[in-house]
């Protein structure tokens, strides 16, 4: 009787693990992104956690093995063979990087692994199509030439961009020169920095001398804020522009008494923004657990969305084909007031892009 009770209690333990669906995520839980890292992957737990609360997806509970890579490539690549190869994940989520998530498409393509939602909007990842990747936000070229545009329609001309010197950087620029082009300009200074070994104090002294009326820096978290004081601290009045992958909470308290006044490009709706049932459904989950949405969790909670949907459609056995094969064929998915389809030719997702500045509070407005 001894044995059978164990072997019961076994294949109960048995049916419990089966009972779920492991998707990985590799991502900067430290280093320079921490923040945003911490806040999208926050945004996804809230309606990952409402899921499994409901019962899952089939009967089967959704779980997110997160590892950090600390913002380093090479990282990302030893992660995600970990979960792919080891761990056996279904599904791989919310990366972060460019470098970071151009570094593992080989290991999606040889495992037939979907990325749902890559926290970057790097152009490669959407031209030409990648077969596993399955972005949900906007393009980084497409914030920036919006960026651009509207400091052109504020009557500013004196325009210097500060990138990062890698994909990122790169690609933010092609972007920001299309904005520039459309505006018959050119940026009065264009500078490169090391990304993991920021150094501001030759750049800086430059900006002033360009006299440059706003600056346009293409990076990431910490080297932002500490671009934005050196830029401050040499005397530069110069209005402060950065894209969405510094839309969190963490980097508008990062940036101290500089905060007031940056303009931060946006690619989800205004956070209290009501009318959109997306930010109704997740402000409502927020407050239930005292909480406060900001843009960085909403990315989060729309491409936990679109995972679950990816999931739902796979059926009770989502394998990793199935759940490509799923999110492949979603057409017109409603995530509460914005649509996101995809195709054989077309995993871009959202075009939403729009503009944020952070107030005296540290808040972003719209």
């Amino acid at each position: 009787m001894r044995n059978t009770g164990a072997a019961l209690v076994l294949a109960a333990l048995l049916s419990a693990a089966q009972a779920q669906i492991l998707i990985g995520q590799t991502a900067g839980f430290s280093g320079a992104v921490a923040s945003g890292v911490q806040e999208t992957t926050e945004g996804a737990k809230l309606y990952l956690d409402a899921v499994n609360g409901r019962g899952g997806v089939h009967g089967q509970k959704v779980e997110l093995v997160s590892l950090d890579d600390k913002f380093d490539p090479q990282l990302s690549v030893a992660n995600a063979r970990k979960l792919i190869e080891e761990q056996n994940v279904s599904a791989l989520f919310l990366t972060r990087g460019t470098p970071h998530t151009e570094a593992i498409i080989p290991l999606l393509d040889k495992h037939g692994v979907a990325l749902v939602g890559p926290s970057t909007g790097a152009m490669v990842l959407h031209k030409p199509v990648r077969k596993n990747v399955f972005n949900v936000r906007a393009t980084y070229q497409r914030e920036a030439e919006k960026a651009i545009s509207h400091l052109v329609s504020m009557g500013i001309t004196r325009i210097a961009v500060v990138q990062a010197d890698d994909s990122f950087g790169a690609d933010g620029m092609v972007g920001a020169q299309k904005g520039l082009e459309a505006a018959k300009l050119k940026a009065v200074l264009q500078e490169k920095f090391d990304r993991s070994k920021p150094d501001f104090a030759p750049i800086a002294p430059k900006i002033v001398q360009s006299q440059a009326q706003a600056v346009l820096m293409i990076a990431s978290g910490t080297a932002v804020a500490e671009g934005y004081a050196a830029f401050r601290a040499a005397g530069s009045g110069a209005q402060m522009v950065t894209l969405s992958n510094n839309a969190s909470a963490g980097f508008a308290k990062s940036l101290g008494a500089n905060a007031r006044g940056v303009i931060v490009t946006q690619v989800f709706p205004n956070e209290r923004a009501m009318n959109f049932p997306l930010v109704r459904e997740a402000q409502d989950l927020a407050k239930a657990q005292g909480k406060e949405i900001s843009p960085a969790m909403l990315e989060g909670y729309a491409a936990a969305k679109v995972l679950v949907e990816g999931l739902r459609r796979a059926g009770p056995k989502p394998s990793r084909d199935r759940i490509q094969a799923a999110l492949e064929g979603l057409q017109k998915f409603d995530l509460g007031g914005l649509e996101i389809s995809y195709s054989p030719e077309d995993h871009t997702g959202l075009d939403f892009a729009d503009l944020s500045i952070i107030g005296t509070d540290g808040k972003f407005r719209r």
